[in-house]
This record gives C-alpha cells, structure tokens and sequence, in this order.
C-alpha cells in the first residue's frame, strides 16, 4: 500500500472554487445552460475520495467512463455514459512543490477545464474515448490547446507560469510528441 498525500481542508477548498471557475469558463466557451452542464454527467472527486483502481502516479487528473445502469434493465444494456475526473492531490502536490512558481488556484482550474473540454469531446464524439495511443496524444495536443484559448480570455493570478508549464503541450505537432 502506498502512502499518498492529501490536500489538506484549506487546499480542498481552493480545489473546489478552482473546480466552480472552470465549470463557468467551459460552461461559457461553449455556450452550455445549467441544465446542460448537469447532462455531461460527471463527477469531479479528489484523492480522498478515490479507489485504489483510480489512482495514479503519472498523471494530475485522469477520466474514468463508467456505464450507467439504467433501473430495470432486463436487457443489461448500459445507460449513458458517466466520467469521474479523478483530480490525483499527490501528483499536484508534488508538482508544486517542485516547480514552486505554480499555484494551485491557478494549476487546478487548467486541470479542471483540461479534462472538461475532454469530456464535451467525447460527448459530443468529437473523440472516441477509447482511442489507439496516437489518436490520444494527438488529442492531448488539441485539449491543451483549446484550454489555453479558453483562459486566456480571463484574468487569473498566477495563471502565467501553468501556461509555461504546459507550453511544449500547445507548440508541439502530433509527430513531435509521438516520437
């Protein structure tokens, strides 16, 4: 067993505002109501609140696709499609404590809107979800680019050095990352 770090209760709730700000600049970007915002069908959990099978170690956030059932399924046909961004404390814990110019505010509102825009893409079937590993990084290069559009648009402190961080992300060609 692994012993992780956890945000602690001050960080839970600079993730949960970083977590509303991103949800209101996706919801905008792509002109979604409320009611819209609620049928992406999606949770956003942290470390605490993750099982074993949802945690990683190389990533900051990843998605998960659940089936949902839908009650009296005779046929054992799945529902609509349910995502868990599972938001991984450890590795942003990390990450800041290693590149000390980025701050969490600023870092999981990225991460949040990131894996959002993924979640309309599939949605939308813009992208299959189980994609070949190509198709994922090209994908990759495409989400971190609509991300930085999205927030450049806004003024948020700090935003600047999470924007350097992910620079090879939004300049790099898809030949580039998959080599």
């Amino acid at each position: 067993m692994t012993l992780y770090q956890y945000f602690s209760a001050d960080d839970i709730h600079v993730v949960n505002n970083s977590v509303a700000m991103a949800e209101e600049l996706v919801s905008n970007h792509y002109k979604l109501s409320a009611t819209q915002l609620l049928q992406l069908n999606y949770d956003i959990k942290t470390l605490a609140n993750l099982t074993e099978n949802e945690i990683v170690n190389d990533h900051f956030a990843q998605i998960i696709r659940y089936a949902e059932k839908t009650k009296n399924n005779l046929l054992n046909v799945s529902g609509k499609d349910f995502y868990k961004i599972c938001i991984q404390d450890h590795s942003i814990i990390n990450a800041i404590k290693k590149f000390t110019e980025l701050d969490l505010y600023a870092f999981s509102v990225y991460i949040v809107c990131h894996e959002l825009i993924h979640i309309i893409r599939f949605q939308r079937f813009l992208q299959h979800f189980d994609a070949p590993l190509k198709e994922k990084l090209d994908e990759e290069i495409r989400v971190h680019i609509k991300t930085h559009e999205i927030l450049s648009n806004v003024k948020i402190k700090n935003l600047d050095p999470v924007f350097d961080f992910y620079k090879r992300w939004r300049l790099a060609s898809p030949e580039m990352m998959n080599a």
